[in-house]
């Protein structure tokens, strides 16, 4: 069981739903990947006009805990607002802070996004600020009260896995809050390496939704999560660096 905040899951992977080709695959993914929680930006839903197309339209929205977040925002003004009128929509009040910094490299505002992350804790939100993998900011985060942290594994659509592993796993270490890895994963390799560095849990959404076969993915997905998180609660051998005998060889006789 995965606990943010009052949230219980029993899906330890999170599904963005913003780059499915169709309706049709995305339902299909969706059940594939067994998630509890859809995660979409607000600004690209239409939340109010009902004659606008919906994305989500024939997904049942009463079965998943729907995770907001403010894609989209350069400020943490931006941030907040975005965050009120998902709120004011009825949608979940746990909400994925993202304050993009630099269009170029879409990597977060550690400023901002900390910025955000005081106002909107102090409005009562349940807050999952998205970073980059910085050790001290994910430590002063967490401080403020922040519910989970949500390091990316590198920069966002480029599936390039987990850039920076010892940052990452310094992270995990630190907190007592969930750690969420988001952003950068390109295969199931990758997201069962997060998991088994202890990471509580995987957002996707590229890594699925572009697939040549995103149902298929969305499955492997699920499969790569769960196979990393019983490893970690397994615990790996130690790495060594010379050979050791897989049976024992006390008490052999010799001919």
């Amino acid at each position: 069981m995965l606990k943010i905040g009052p949230y219980e899951l029993n899906s330890r992977l999170l599904l963005g739903t913003g780059k499915f080709e169709d309706e049709k695959t995305q339902s299909e993914a969706i059940k594939a990947s067994q998630t509890d929680v859809l995660t979409f930006a607000v600004r690209r839903m239409n939340l109010y006009d009902k004659s606008l197309p919906n994305p989500l339209a024939n997904v049942d929205l009463k079965q998943f805990v729907t995770f907001p977040n403010t894609a989209g925002a350069h400020t943490a003004e931006e941030a907040v607002r975005i965050a009120e009128i998902a709120q004011h929509a009825g949608l979940c009040n746990m909400i994925k802070v993202e304050v993009i910094g630099d269009d170029k490299t879409l990597l977060p505002d550690p400023i901002e996004t900390y910025k955000a992350c005081e106002i909107l804790l102090e409005k009562g939100y349940i807050v999952c600020p998205y970073i980059s993998c910085d050790v001290v900011l994910a430590k002063r985060l967490e401080e403020l009260g922040v519910h989970a942290i949500m390091p990316l594994a590198s920069p966002i659509g480029t599936g390039r896995g987990i850039n920076n592993p010892l940052n990452l796993r310094y992270i995990i270490e630190q907190s007592e809050v969930p750690v969420i890895v988001d952003a950068g994963i390109g295969s199931p390799k990758d997201a069962c390496y997060a998991m088994e560095l202890g990471a509580d849990a995987i957002l996707l959404n590229t890594a699925i939704s572009s697939a040549k076969d995103p149902v298929k993915m969305a499955e492997a997905m699920r499969l790569g999560i769960d196979a990393g998180r019983l490893s970690y609660e397994a615990g790996r051998i130690p790495v060594k660096y010379t050979a050791q005998a897989s049976s024992p060889t006390e008490g052999l006789g010799f001919l």
